[in-house]
């Protein structure tokens, strides 16, 4: 039974990897990560975000509402000993409540679910509970 399963998760992978569509594009050989400003990049956080202050407790309910002052500080590009991609970036978010708050973000290419997409770790200033970026978010600038 575990032979069908895995034979079949194969073929999935590999059709998906052919499919029109779900490919990205290559550039000199290999596929750009997303920018710091990119729409999907930044949707992702505020997703996050909102599960983040329902799920941890004693956090304030609060949303991100907008970004501003987006901007890249670090690019360590993929080459040998190297293996992944990574964007270090930096910005100003709004809060539903009207404060204003800095938010450090790291987009690593190919570093989604299954090697599939970007991944993206974040951390917005003030809302680290359980320390997990360190102290200010310091594991992400």
């Amino acid at each position: 039974m575990m032979r069908i399963a895995f034979v079949g998760l194969a073929a999935i992978f590999a059709a998906s990897a052919f499919a029109p569509g779900l490919s990205t594009p290559a550039m000199a050989g290999d596929r750009e990560i997303h920018a710091c400003g990119d729409e999907h990049v930044l949707r992702r956080i505020v997703r996050r975000f909102r599960y983040q202050v329902r799920h941890v407790p004693h956090l304030p309910d609060v949303e991100i509402e907008s970004f501003s002052r987006v901007h890249q500080h670090r690019y360590l590009a993929k080459r040998k000993g190297r293996p992944i991609a990574r964007r270090y970036c930096h910005a100003t978010v709004s809060l539903s409540d009207g404060r204003h708050r800095k938010v450090w973000y790291l987009i690593e290419g190919k570093m989604g679910f299954a090697s599939i997409g970007d991944g993206v770790e974040f951390c917005v200033s003030g809302f680290d509970r359980w320390m997990v970026y360190n102290g200010s978010c310091r594991v992400l600038r």
